[in-house]
């Protein structure tokens, strides 16, 4: 993972102290910012880290199907099973299956995932054999499970078990310093052996990133920067033009001129003075909402010098 935030740290901090536990866990964050990658942290830092990584996308499995797929089914018993099969829990046993978009398991798929989070005994489909499996799930999911919960959509029980240990990653917004490191290692990503091709952003293009919204997160913003990267073709630089950000050009315009380190430190300011303005200046509650520790945000208020 590539990251500067002090928030990123964090969560890594904890990710690898989760790691040493046998326990399920549960990452929730929005679409792109990453939860994959944090489960493959957890695995590679466990006890089952010399063991397989079984990655497994949920919303990707039609519903009939996903018995069949996480669990496995013997031959006759549907329409199309013509030969035994072997299921995901099978495959990824003594090592990690990580099940990205939980919400989509159908009801019956919940209820043999809480039995073998439980004591590690499932069935295949259409088995009276009961099979043991030695696995530690991963969950994921970019949605509120909480509210699934509420609307009877996701089993209670379940979601206590998957959540007892539970990470949120917060979307990209909301950790600005990772940014310019993300960017950096994107445009060498993109640019392997080609010594023509951009390699630096203008001052204005990485005030865009800095201030644009990032609804899917490190996902989009890698994609803008390979299209950036193409279409930049010889150029040392990369410019808003090439960037084609919504709304770049208006974002920008009150860092023109500004070297990049005043392009962000204006940027912090702004920005924390107004989540201060938000909550009537009361430190707590603007570092509660930044999601940084109140020591932190009142350090940041000293180097920045906001007024307020």
């Amino acid at each position: 993972m590539i990251w500067k935030s002090e928030i990123t740290g964090r969560i890594l901090d904890q990710a690898d102290k989760i790691a040493l536990s046998n326990l399920p866990v549960l990452i929730s964050g929005e679409s792109g910012t990453g939860k994959e990658l944090l489960a493959k942290r957890i695995y590679r830092k466990s006890k089952r880290g010399e063991r397989q990584f079984v990655s497994v996308n949920c919303a990707a499995i039609p519903d009939h199907l996903i018995e069949s797929e996480l669990f496995g089914h013997v031959r006759g018993s549907f329409t199309d099973a013509i030969r035994d099969k072997t299921g995901y829990f099978e495959r990824a046993n003594s090592g990690t299956l990580f099940l990205d978009e939980v919400t989509e398991l159908t009801p019956v798929a919940q209820g043999k995932l809480l039995r073998i989070l439980q004591d590690g005994r499932f069935q295949r489909v259409g088995d009276e054999v009961e099979m043991i499996s030695d696995v530690r799930v991963i969950a994921a999911t970019n949605q509120k499970l909480e509210t699934h919960v509420r609307a009877g959509k996701f089993r209670q029980d379940l979601f206590y078990r998957l959540a007892v240990l539970q990470i949120e990653l917060p979307p990209l917004r909301d950790r600005l310093d990772d940014i310019p490191v993300l960017v950096e290692h994107f445009l060498s990503k993109h640019s392997p052996g080609k010594t023509e091709a951009p390699r630096s952003l203008s001052v204005e293009a990485m005030s865009a990133l800095l201030t644009y919204r990032w609804p899917g997160n490190i996902r989009e913003l890698q994609n803008y920067l390979e299209r950036a990267v193409t279409i930049g073709g010889e150029k040392k630089e990369i410019t808003l033009n090439e960037l084609a950000l919504p709304g770049g050009e208006d974002a920008a315009a009150g860092y023109a001129g500004r070297s990049f380190r005043d392009a962000v430190r204006l940027f912090k300011r702004s920005f924390i003075r107004g989540v201060l303005e938000e909550h009537g200046g009361n430190r707590t509650l603007a570092a509660k909402a930044l999601e940084i520790q109140r020591t932190y945000l009142s350090r940041m208020i000293r180097e920045l010098n906001i007024d307020i």
